[in-house]
C-alpha cells in the first residue's frame, strides 16, 4: 500500500468526519489578500469575512490567523518591493497592523461582528504561564461572539519575521484554542502532483492521509514572492496538526464560499486526514505544538515501543544518540531507529550528562554521575507521544 498519499475511495466521507467539528482556525497568507497589481485585495477581505460570519451563525466558532501587516505597511508607503531588511520589514508591520485590524472590523461589521486583535510571539506559547494567558484571553473573546484575529507580533520579534512564521504559528494556535480543525487559505487550489504554474499536467490530491517525503518533494522549497511562506510551509503546520488528531484543509483562498464547503466537508482542496490522537492533556498538547527543540534523541526498538504503545518513561538504557547540546529542561524530539520523530518531550538531564549514562541502567546514574538523580531521562508527563 503507498504509504505517502493517495486518493480515498468514493466511500470516504469527509462531510461524516467534520461533522462533530465547532471550533475552526483559519490561516490566511499575504499572498491571499493581495494581488501583484493591485495591492491589497478589498473584495478578499469581504469574501473572507462572509465566510465567517456564516460559520458564526452556525454555531461554529472561528479563529484567524492573518498575516497581511507587512503588506498593508507597504500599500500605505507606496512600497511595490518586500524589503529584505529586518527593521524596514519591523516598521512596516508598525505601520500596517493597525490598518490590518480597522480592514478586518470593517468587513467583520458589515455581518454585525467585532475582531479583537492578539499579536502573539513564539516566547508568548513557549512560557507556560504566558501561554495560558494567551488561552485565557481568546477564550473569554470567543465566549463573548468576537472573532479573534491573530497575527504573529513582527515588530518585537528577531528571528520570527522569516519562512513561513505564520503557518507553523497557526498550527500552534490549534492547540492554544484546541479547535477542531486547521483550514489553510492560499493562492492554489490546494496540494498538486507538482507546481501546477510550471508543470501543466499537474492534478490536485483531494485526499491525503500521511505527509512523508513523497508529500514534502511534490512541494518542493516553493514560496510566494508577496508573503513569506509557501505550500511547503503549509505542508509542515498540516503534519504538525495531523500528528495531534487534528484534521487539515488547504485551499484557495480566492475562491467564493471556499471556507464553508471546506468546514461542511465538501470536495474541495485537499483534505489531511489526521495520524494522531488528540492529547488528553493539553500540557503535553502545549509540549508538542509550542515548544522548539532544542536537540534530539535517537532511541532502541524496545524503547520505541514501550514510549508509544505502553505510555512509558525514557530511561537511559533506551537512549542510542544524542545530537545537539542542551540543559536540563530543555525540549527536545525522540526519534525511532528509522530517524523518524515519535516524541517529544523535557529532559532531566543535560546533552553532557545524557551521553555519559545512555545505554546503562538507572542504577548506575549515581555512580557515573557522582551525584543523585531521577531514573528518567524524559518522565511520561512531560512527554508528548507524536
Amino acid at each position: 500500500m503507498d504509504q505517502g498519499w493517495r486518493e480515498y475511495p468514493a466511500s470516504f466521507d469527509r462531510a461524516a468526519f467534520l461533522r462533530q467539528v465547532r471550533r475552526v482556525v483559519i490561516k490566511i497568507g499575504s499572498a491571499v489578500l493581495t494581488t501583484p497589481e493591485s495591492g491589497v485585495d478589498r473584495h478578499v477581505f469581504a469574501g473572507i469575512a462572509s465566510g465567517v460570519a456564516a460559520l458564526h451563525r452556525a454555531g461554529i466558532q472561528p479563529v484567524l490567523v492573518s498575516s497581511g501587516a507587512i503588506a498593508m505597511g507597504m500599500e500605505r508607503l507606496g512600497m511595490r518591493e518586500r524589503p529584505p531588511e529586518l527593521a524596514v520589514k519591523q516598521a512596516l508591520a508598525a505601520i500596517g497592523q493597525s490598518a490590518l485590524m480597522q480592514l478586518w472590523n470593517q468587513e467583520f461589521g458589515v455581518h454585525g461582528l467585532v475582531a479583537g486583535q492578539v499579536l502573539l510571539t513564539h516566547e508568548d506559547l513557549r512560557q507556560r504561564g504566558r501561554f495560558l494567558n494567551a488561552r485565557r484571553t481568546l477564550h473569554e473573546l470567543i465566549a463573548r461572539k468576537a472573532i479573534p484575529v491573530i497575527n504573529e507580533n513582527d515588530t518585537v520579534s528577531v528571528d520570527e519575521i522569516k519562512l513561513g512564521d505564520n503557518d507553523r504559528l497557526s498550527a500552534q494556535v490549534c492547540n492554544l484554542v484546541q479547535a477542531d480543525l486547521l483550514v489553510i487559505l492560499t493562492e492554489l487550489e490546494g496540494l498538486y502532483s507538482a507546481d501546477p504554474r510550471s508543470h501543466p499536467d499537474a492534478r490536485l490530491i483531494s485526499v491525503a492521509y500521511k505527509v512523508d517525503a513523497r508529500v514534502r518533494a511534490m512541494v518542493g522549497v516553493s514560496q510566494s514572492s508577496r508573503g513569506t511562506g509557501g505550500m511547503a510551509t503549509k505542508v509542515e503546520a498540516v503534519a504538525a496538526v495531523n500528528r495531534a488528531g487534528i484534521p487539515a484543509v488547504v485551499i484557495s483562498g480566492k475562491r467564493p464560499g471556499g471556507i464553508g464547503m471546506a468546514v461542511r466537508g465538501e470536495e474541495i482542496g485537499t483534505f489531511f486526514v489526521p495520524s494522531g490522537d488528540r492529547p488528553h492533556n493539553s500540557r503535553k498538547g502545549w509540549i508538542a505544538f509550542s515548544l522548539k527543540p532544542s536537540g534530539s534523541l535517537t532511541v532502541d526498538a524496545g524503547a520505541a515501543s514501550a514510549l508509544t504503545t505502553r505510555g512509558k518513561s525514557l530511561l537511559p538504557g533506551g537512549v542510542a544518540a544524542v545530537y545537539g547540546q542542551f540543559p536540563a529542561g530543555a525540549p527536545v524530539d525522540v526519534l525511532n531507529p528509522e530517524g523518524e520523530v515519535i516524541a517529544r518531550g523535557l529532559v532531566r538531564y543535560s546533552a553532557d550528562q545524557i551521553r555519559r549514562i545512555m545505554g546503562l541502567p538507572s542504577s548506575r546514574i549515581r555512580r557515573v554521575l557522582g551525584e543523585e538523580g531521577p531514573d528518567e531521562i524524559i518522565h511520561c508527563n512531560d512527554m508528548a507521544v507524536l
